[in-house]
């Protein structure tokens, strides 16, 4: 399960950012288990047999949210991130990269806010920090 999940999230994150990942799979591997995993609950979704999406989260942030790129648009991402919601203390900060529009206009229509913009040195992109606040009247 867990190779389907990181191959997953290789392929969703080269779809949205348009570049190729050119760190080893077992790196990523290696990364979703010391980095990812033990510090956010990671909620999946399937169909059938087949992982469709995850989200790695926590009650403040977002970590990681993905969905199959043959997937997409057809509300597992909005789900993922509704549970991440509820789940929360009343907001939650994410990122995303500049140049990954699609996910871009998908948080600002689940009420997100880009609060900054910022460079992230690992990958020499342009970032953008989100924050979702819960309604006041919920």
């Amino acid at each position: 399960m867990l190779q389907q999940l990181v191959d997953l999230w290789r392929a969703s994150f080269e779809h949205g950012v348009g570049i190729t990942d050119p760190h080893p799979i077992e790196e990523q591997r290696q990364y979703f288990v010391e980095h990812v995993a033990p510090r956010f609950e990671v909620r999946v979704a399937m169909r059938e047999a087949a992982i469709v999406g995850f989200i790695a989260s926590d009650a403040e942030s977002v970590c990681q949210l993905h969905v199959r790129v043959g997937c997409l648009r057809q509300g597992i991402g909005s789900r993922l991130l509704e549970l991440a919601k509820s789940r929360s203390s009343g907001s939650l900060w994410l990122y995303t990269f500049a140049r990954n529009t699609v996910a871009r206009r998908f948080y600002e229509r689940h009420g997100c806010v880009a609060v900054a913009h910022g460079f992230e040195p690992t990958w020499q992109l342009e970032d953008v920090r989100y924050r979702w606040e819960r309604p006041a009247n919920i």
